[in-house]
């Protein structure tokens, strides 16, 4: 089911909203300064590609400066691409047929409000750096 979600997505809205974030993410390689959200927007749009089956996690080692460039991102991109994600979820779910990609809309406004600290995992594994060992050897 995944796949066949992830198909439909990719016609719908996925290839345009993954070309929009790699073109942001070339523009933001033409600074050095800004190449941590150049990396962030490539991030993004292999995500938004094939959103169906991952899911944004936070970095446990996401430090000060991940927040600073969260500021910064959230100044000049963050609010209105996650505008953008809102605005695009409400227009899918007002369809029966289109909640599944509203939902998918929805699940990408963390990621698109604050990018730096984040990173997309498999649903199955949604904490990746915890390992719940419950036979530790001693």
């Amino acid at each position: 089911m995944r796949t066949l979600l992830n198909l439909v997505w990719l016609l719908l809205s996925g290839l345009w909203m993954a070309l929009g974030y790699a073109v942001a993410g070339l523009v933001c390689l033409v600074l050095v300064v800004t190449i941590p959200w150049g990396i962030a927007c490539f991030r993004i749009a292999a995500y938004a590609l094939w959103p169906f089956g991952r899911r944004v996690a936070p970095r446990r080692d996401a430090g000060l400066a991940s927040g600073a460039g969260n500021v910064v991102w959230l100044v000049f991109a963050g609010i209105w691409l996650t505008l953008g994600h809102i605005a695009a979820g409400v227009g899918f779910c007002l369809t029966v047929v289109g909640i599944p990609f509203g939902i998918a809309h929805f699940k990408m406004v963390p990621v698109s409000l604050t990018p730096l600290g984040r990173e997309i995992v498999r649903s199955d594994t949604a904490y990746p750096s915890y390992r719940w060992d419950r036979n530790p050897v001693a």
